[in-house]
């Protein structure tokens, strides 16, 4: 299985994903977005909050979590051709159509699974609720 993302601040919402997509198979490996990445995703100008390995640090940490790879590309494109995960694994914030790798899994004979968020839990929120906005 595969999943990505900033990870910036890790919340309950970030830990039900993990664990739900570390359900679908044998091994979860997290792509995490380089600091580079991360500020080219236009999340604020002072995001991310946690540097790269202090991100990676802590989702390896995480029992549910097998591998963690950070990548500086816009997306995990190349790195999802290059790992060829059976699963993909993305929120369901996300429709299918804008997953990326979606199609590219799909062809090799994989799937893609969109795990249901808790209302209420992204780290833009939690930067907001903290800085009293």
């Amino acid at each position: 299985m595969f999943t990505n993302g900033v990870f910036d601040l890790l919340h309950v919402g970030h830990v039900q994903l993990l664990e739900t997509a570390r359900g679908f198979g044998a091994a979860l490996v997290v792509g995490v977005n380089s600091d580079a990445s991360a500020r080219r995703l236009g999340k604020g100008a002072d995001r991310p909050l946690v540097t790269e390995r202090e991100r990676a640090r802590v989702l390896a940490a995480l029992a549910c979590v097998d591998c963690v790879v950070p990548f500086d590309q816009d997306t995990p494109l190349d790195l999802i051709r290059a790992l060829r995960p059976d699963v993909l694994v993305k929120g369901a914030d996300y429709e299918l159509k804008d997953i990326v790798g979606a199609s590219e899994v799909v062809s090799w004979g994989g799937r893609v699974e969109r795990v249901p968020l808790i209302a209420g839990n992204s780290t833009t929120d939690l930067v907001r609720r903290i800085r009293g906005g």
